[in-house]
């Protein structure tokens, strides 16, 4: 496999390319890696910590008069896994991921799924190769714009659904599990959201509160609560 490509993406120039291959491959790769260590799930789950230590870090800095209310609101909207795919397209890394059940050039759910825990997997390579100062410096660069959003600090989206369903004299909404897909090590749920009196909405996450979270963002943009998922 050529890395090249990826070390430019990523600025930096790797002494352990394995950590590269790692973090590229899926799990379903050549038939199914039975081997996690093979793959970008381990990695994934290292890189998800540092960048949000990095974050937490920045975000620190960067709002100095910010509560925990708002600094946890704008660290929740820069790590979610729709920022970390964003990100990983916008750096072509799509194209090089492996894996031999789903094409994540697409623009899927499954796709960004993926897209995200590579970006992670990535994330944890650099740090792992370079140590904290690279694998800092790659956050800091592709994450600034998204830290500048308004959008950051906004509620969560299920306490805003909440509140805008009870000032219309509504239930609380409900959400309810109505699919599972992928597989064991790398599950994605369905979630459809009710609100009395509106129809209900469904939509996808690496987990039950992501699904949740993603549900009630697509009811609040599209009863125009919201304007969009980075208003």
């Amino acid at each position: 496999m050529a890395f090249k490509p990826v070390e430019v993406a990523l600025g930096h120039t790797f002494a352990d390319t394995a950590l590269l291959d790692r973090a590229l491959t899926h799990a379903s790769h050549g038939g199914g890696q039975s081997d996690p260590n093979k793959t970008y799930q381990r990695l994934e789950f290292l890189g998800d910590r540092v960048l949000a230590l990095v974050i937490a870090d920045a975000l620190i800095a960067r709002f100095p008069s910010a509560d925990e209310g708002e600094l946890a609101r704008r660290l929740n909207h820069l790590v979610r896994a729709e920022t970390c795919a964003a990100i990983a397209k916008q750096l072509g890394l799509d194209r090089h991921v492996r894996t031999d059940d789903l094409d994540v050039t697409k623009p899927t759910r499954a796709a960004r799924a993926v897209l995200a825990d590579v970006c992670e997997a990535l994330i944890a390579a650099l740090f792992l190769d370079g140590g904290m100062k690279v694998a800092k410096r790659f956050i800091l660069t592709h994450w600034q714009s998204v830290m500048d959003e308004a959008g950051a600090a906004r509620r969560d989206p299920k306490t805003a659904l909440q509140e805008w369903a009870h000032s219309k004299r509504k239930a609380t909404p409900t959400y309810t599990e109505v699919g599972r897909d992928g597989p064991d090590h790398a599950p994605v749920f369905k979630i459809a959201v009710s609100v009395d009196g509106i129809d209900p909405l469904e939509a996808d996450g690496k987990s039950k509160r992501d699904a949740q979270q993603a549900a009630a963002m697509a009811m609040l943009v599209r009863e125009g609560v919201w304007k969009d998922s980075h208003d």
